[in-house]
């Protein structure tokens, strides 16, 4: 009963029109009456009040048209402005010059009927109707929190209105003004209202903004990332500072969100196999090592949505195993999280022999250059000696696949980081495998990453400034970490053992280019500096992903494999034990990997 009574009493807009259409009649009704009291000094003769109920059907008929014409029914009523009030007076000035056109055209109907009446009714009626829409605005602000601050909004693309407007509803700071059409199909009914919204066309955009000072925008629909980001470029020329999308949640859900970059930089897969991912992770036990890391909590996620039968979480950190481990709770999915170092051969070996594992994705390393270049030696043992853990222990318990993740950094390196990642991926295509399939999958920089430069400028911006870019020049592939990631298990999917993967990264962006379009998404339209500190250590200008372009094409265009490279093996295990010996392992790293370019 309860909530019959709450879904009766809900404000709507047809409730909202119905009440002022009614309050406008009870109160033309008695300005009327209140203009007769006082042209005959309250003392009214009965002979010109005999008429008195066919005029007020008459005045309060062509009063209502004229308000309806002038939007004194689909105004948002906590935005009454001034410019509503001035609609409201030439609607009263038209009502009244027809009924003193009327008056003249059909005096007979008229008569007895005192012609003052007309005056002092239109002065009696815009008082107690603006008085009325002043009331009510005034005491919607006086329900709202004293400091909401009311933001037109433009509302671009034709999504179900009732989902806009429970979005709406938890902001109540934002105020619909309009609905911008982005679907060219939807362009015939630009100058139609959706509830008491307007439609209009694109290019009605800048128009818009200056006659509403719209500072809001909400886009409601899914835009490829270029269109997107001219629409972007826009606003903001334009002065609109705050724009949000509607995102649906799993639980079916909509919700208000800030555009992130990443959307910007976003592509589509355009051949994305989710039949072979499915089919290779299905039922199978996964082991993930780095668990709780940008790229291995992600390939988790996608893990449990592609049916795996139980995922194995290796994390050395506590906070991000804990922090994964809610996450997938939260999802229902069937998981063991493991706090374990992967250099600890032993405790590995544990885990191996406890869970009967099918597939091994390795993502656990350090990957942050200039720490890698100052701690070489931690460097070398996480990323060599931690590897060579996974993939020997895997070799001996039989696991059918390894996919061990590489990087753009690891071709022609200058880094060490870069080094110990090629180091691993000539492990990887020459260790005997017996029953293991094991590959590598390199890609450049992940979007979303605890490592990536967005989370840093964001800081920075949000601070005001300056953004710190190393060089003018440097430029960096990205891909957004759940393309990245379900390309990583398709190229696993499709391998067959020792191929090197290189997933298509696009074209290289420039760092400069990446802070000039996160100033114009993230900041309030003040300027901020953009400061260039010089590469760090290690740091190259411009990273690759191939090698001579010595590469061969797969069925799929966003996957390609690298030309083999042949490598004794047992030479590689002496020479990466001489280099966890080394006191200089730079010098060693040289001699494993002659295109290694270091200063030191």
């Amino acid at each position: 009963m309860s909530k019959l009574i709450k879904t009766l009493l809900r404000p709507t807009f047809k409730k909202r029109v119905l009440f002022f259409l009614v309050a406008d009649t009870i109160l033309s009704i008695m300005t009327l009456y209140g203009a007769y009291l006082l042209r005959f000094n309250f003392h009214i003769n009965m002979e010109f009040f005999h008429n008195f109920w066919d005029m007020v059907l008459l005045f309060t008929s062509i009063k209502l048209v004229f308000m309806t014409i002038f939007s004194q029914y689909t105004v948002v009523w906590r935005f009454y402005s001034l410019k509503d009030a001035k609609r409201l007076l030439f609607a009263h000035i038209l009502t009244y010059a027809s009924i003193v056109i009327l008056y003249f055209l059909f005096k007979d109907f008229f008569l007895p009927f005192p012609r003052s009446v007309i005056i002092i009714d239109f002065f009696l009626s815009f008082v107690m109707l603006l008085g009325l829409r002043v009331l009510k605005r005034l005491f919607i602000k006086s329900t709202l929190p004293s400091d909401v601050d009311f933001k037109p909004t433009l509302i671009f693309g034709l999504k179900d209105y009732s989902t806009i407007k429970a979005v709406l509803d938890s902001d109540i700071s934002l105020i619909p003004v309009g609905i911008v059409v982005v679907e060219p199909e939807n362009l015939a009914i630009v100058g139609g209202h959706v509830d008491n919204i307007k439609i209009y066309s694109k290019e009605e955009l800048p128009e818009l903004v200056k006659k509403f000072d719209v500072k809001s925008a909400i886009i409601t629909k899914k835009l490829d990332a270029k269109t997107l980001s001219n629409l972007i470029d826009e606003l903001k020329s334009l002065g609109v500072i705050e724009l949000k999308k509607i995102k649906l949640l799993e639980d079916g859900k909509d919700r208000l969100e800030n555009i992130q970059i990443e959307e910007l930089l976003a592509r589509e897969p355009k051949d994305l196999d989710t039949n072979a991912i499915s089919k290779f992770i299905k039922d199978k036990r996964v082991l993930v090592t780095g668990g709780g890391g940008s790229i291995g909590s992600q390939i988790i996620k996608e893990l449990h949505h592609f049916g795996a039968k139980e995922i194995i979480i290796v994390e050395n950190s506590e906070f991000n195993l804990y922090k994964i481990s809610q996450e997938l709770e939260t999802l229902g999915a069937r998981f063991v999280p493991i706090l374990e170092n992967i250099c600890d051969k032993e405790a590995i070996r544990e885990i191996f022999e406890s869970y009967k594992i099918d597939i091994i994705i390795h993502t656990a390393a350090y990957k942050h250059v200039p720490l890698c270049e100052f701690n070489p030696k931690s460097a070398i043992k996480n990323n060599i000696v931690g590897a060579m853990n996974i993939f020997e222990l895997g070799v001996e318990f039989g696991v059918k696949k390894i996919v061990n993740i590489s990087s753009d950094k690891a071709v022609r390196p200058t880094n060490v980081m870069g080094a110990t990642k090629r180091v691993i991926e000539l492990f990887a295509q020459n260790i005997p495998s017996k029953d293991s399939e094991i590959v590598s999958v390199r890609f450049g920089n992940v979007l979303g990453s605890s490592g990536s430069v967005v989370p840093k400028f964001k800081e920075q911006i949000k601070s005001g400034g300056p953004i710190t870019v190393t060089h003018p020049e440097i430029t960096r592939y990205f891909m957004l970490i759940d393309e990245a990631c379900k390309l990583v298990l398709q190229a696993g999917a499709m391998a067959k053992g020792r191929e090197l993967f290189i997933l298509d990264m696009g074209e290289p962006v420039k760092i400069v280019d990446l802070a000039k379009k996160m100033i114009k998404l993230y900041g309030d339209g003040e300027e901020i500096e953009i400061k260039f500190t010089g590469l760090r250590a290690g740091e190259k200008l411009y990273e690759e992903l191939l090698i001579n372009d010595a590469e061969c094409k797969t069925k799929y265009d966003s996957i390609y494999i690298a030309k083999a490279s042949k490598y004794d093996f047992e030479r590689l295990k002496i020479e990466i034990q001489e280099l966890l010996e080394a006191k200089n392992p730079k010098e060693v790293l040289k001699r494993i990997i002659p295109e290694y370019q270091t200063k030191d």
